[in-house]
């Protein structure tokens, strides 16, 4: 594989040190700050910048009362249309895919973007279907850029524009996609990244190193350092340790250092178990995962919360603390459950999505300002089957970030019962989620 290569500048760079956690508890806006600005510029097909613009996210206000056409709760000032059902031609000739899951989006010349989603299906019928949009807004054709693999569930953008397509069972893999190719032949599995229950991937933008969760209840935290920044075709896996954890390899907040793993094929026993062995910490489910700067966020379902880790300058430590919980950083909430998937904004707020939880289906984000707040961003009612709570999946903004896109996963009891098994809606919310700066 040709190896790619990328210069970036940070405004900053910081080392890990123990006093993140007093910093969170205010707020974790100095955090955002060190790893990227709070403000983006939107870009013009010929590479110009317009007007700076910034996150608006702290201001959205309250859910309307009353669901729009599409079943959703919104905040005044926002629309909603469908782009894509499962089983139907949204454009071009593609049959939008089943259980779509993990999304992101990726610029085009011109102006244009393509939405990119997973497909959850059971062997050999998963992949990923991708929707084109022109630079003004409209849906212009959809297509496949992988198919044949196994439960698509995430997986994560890379700062060399593909799309990383996690596998979730025993053999799971991830698979390298290109979306600008429109064709799902280019897709290429990473078998070097490791054979595991793979959920959700991202990607330092500086070093290439990839971080990746992984969705069982004795799950790892693991990263791939790639051999040549770009090429994840070889490289070494590695697992956290987390050194303040306890006889029972709880992952908690603390210092991060990171064994090998001897067989990331997975041939002679688990990945996890070989991880476990050595002594790598116990996360109870990973789920999304979303990088902004240097700073991984990734999300545990089991235990409800929203973690990052900040690598030290040298990347062979780094600190791991939390964004939220619902015992000392929002004690007593109720409004965010089954954390999922997540997202964000380039100011970075992070979008967070839920799976089946016991009250509303919402999106909400927690903001990067001080104090971080949650601000509930829509609320999807009708997408229960006999019951059963639905999942929201594969949040993501387009490049003006004044579009955010996103499925649910599990349709309505409705198509259930007309097709006879479930059916997916792919939304797109537009409004004022950023201002002029």
């Amino acid at each position: 594989m040709t190896t790619r290569t990328m210069s970036i500048s940070l405004n900053s760079e910081s080392p890990a040190d123990t006093g993140r956690r007093e910093v969170l508890k205010q707020g974790f806006a100095s955090l955002f700050a060190l790893s990227g600005a709070a403000t983006l510029s939107a870009c013009h097909d010929d590479g110009s910048s317009g007007p700076k613009v910034k996150s608006n996210i702290e201001n959205i206000g309250p859910l309307a009362a009353v669901p729009d056409a599409n079943g959703l709760r919104l905040p005044a000032g926002f629309t909603s249309r469908i782009v894509a059902r499962s089983g139907y031609i949204p454009a071009g000739t593609y049959p939008w895919h089943r259980l779509p899951d993990g999304g992101a989006t990726f610029a085009l010349p011109g102006g244009g973007w393509i939405y990119v989603s997973n497909s959850e299906e059971n062997p050999g019928l998963g992949g990923v279907g991708a929707l084109e949009f022109d630079a003004t807004g409209n849906l212009v054709d959809a297509f496949s850029i992988l198919t044949g693999t196994t439960k698509n569930c995430a997986g994560g953008p890379t700062p060399w524009d593909t799309w990383l397509s996690c596998e979730e069972y025993d053999d799971g893999l991830v698979w390298e996609c290109f979306p600008a190719s429109r064709d799902a032949s280019t897709a290429m599995a990473m078998p070097a990244m490791g054979v595991f229950w793979h959920e959700a991937a991202a990607t330092d933008p500086v070093t290439g190193i990839v971080y990746l969760t992984e969705d069982r209840l004795d799950a790892c935290f693991y990263r791939f350092i790639p051999d040549d920044f770009g090429d994840l075709s070889s490289g070494k896996l590695q697992a956290a340790v987390l050194a303040e954890a306890g006889p029972d390899q709880m992952a908690v907040e603390g210092t991060v250092s990171w064994i090998d793993i001897p067989d990331p094929s997975a041939a002679t026993d688990t990945t996890r178990a070989q991880a476990q062995a050595a002594g790598a910490s116990i996360f109870r489910r990973g789920e999304g995962a979303w990088q902004h700067g240097r700073v991984t966020y990734f999300s545990t379902t089991s235990d409800n919360t929203i973690w990052a880790y900040e690598p030290d300058i040298g990347d062979a430590t780094g600190i791991l603390y939390q964004l939220y919980n619902n015992t000392d950083l929002f004690p007593g909430d109720t409004t965010l459950r089954g954390i999922d998937n997540l997202g964000g904004t380039r100011a970075g707020d992070i979008v967070v999505a839920e799976d089946t939880p016991p009250n509303a289906l919402e999106l909400q984000a927690l903001t990067n300002t001080s104090p971080t707040r949650l601000v509930p961003l829509l609320a999807l009612e009708g997408h229960t089957v006999f019951g059963f709570a639905g999942e929201l999946t594969g949040p993501a903004f387009d490049p003006s970030g004044t579009r955010l896109y996103f499925s649910s996963q599990r349709g309505t009891e409705a198509d259930f019962l007309q097709f006879g098994n479930l059916r997916g809606v792919t939304f797109e919310i537009t409004g004022p989620f950023v201002i002029d700066a």
